[in-house]
């Protein structure tokens, strides 16, 4: 209706999340990005080493993809929640892919 109020959106909690590419060359990264959505984010021939830490939405689970161009190389994907390591995994060769990925307990129902 016109001219009420409405009540603004409810803040969704969130946890901290690093993501770390370690390796020789340029990889294409994607990742679970900080959005409420659950969209990734991505960072093309991204310069090794490469890290990002962000808040992600409780709920939703935490990935970070790598592949390697056509040259190939060695790449080593890393994930830790809140400070926590949780996973690690390389890729290697040419066009080479591989994922790290976590779990966020969902969240808390609101007392309305």
């Amino acid at each position: 209706m016109r001219g009420e109020k409405s009540d603004p959106p409810a803040k969704v909690p969130t946890a901290a999340v690093t993501y770390e590419v370690t390796g020789e060359g340029r990889v294409d990264i994607t990742y679970q990005g900080a959005s409420e959505k659950g969209t990734g984010e991505s960072v093309t021939r991204a310069e090794l080493p490469w890290r990002k830490e962000i808040r992600v939405p409780l709920g939703r689970t935490p990935v970070v993809s790598v592949v390697l161009g056509p040259d190939g190389g060695h790449a080593k994907c890393a994930l830790a929640v809140k400070g926590r390591h949780v996973q690690s995994a390389t890729a290697e060769g040419a066009y080479g892919r591989t994922s790290c990925t976590g779990v966020l307990p969902a969240p808390e129902p609101s007392a309305d």
